[in-house]
């Protein structure tokens, strides 16, 4: 089961590669898809508490949708490719097995402990 929620995920990802082709995005959009949310980690420097909520608020799919929708609604494009961005990320990490994170500290998400099976 759980490698048919990776591949679910991959498909999620690669939908929003897609997606931003399909909007002409610039180069730097997809580098963004990469890596850039990530930045979201330096709220660990707070301390777990704040740093979950940090990263959480960079990697939960209701809030990339919630930014899509209102960049459709809008006709922004910016913020349509915005909320791309925070889905295929949080979609790619998710296949990774990285989940939104827990107060305990960064190893432990959603989807369990970073490193274990």
């Amino acid at each position: 089961m759980k490698n048919i929620l990776k591949l679910e995920e991959f498909a999620m990802f690669g939908f929003c590669v897609y997606a931003l082709y399909l909007f002409n995005a610039e180069w730097w959009c997809y580098l963004l898809l990469l890596l850039g949310l990530d930045i979201s980690m330096i709220g660990y420097l707070a301390g777990n508490k704040v740093g979950a909520v940090v990263y959480n608020l960079f990697h939960h799919n209701g809030i990339a949708v919630s930014i899509y929708l209102a960049g459709s609604l809008t006709d922004n494009v910016p913020l349509q490719i915005a909320g791309i961005i925070l889905f295929g990320h949080s979609s790619m990490d998710r296949m990774f097995g990285y989940g939104l994170k827990q107060v305990e500290g960064f190893k432990y998400t959603h989807l369990g402990m970073i490193g274990k099976n």
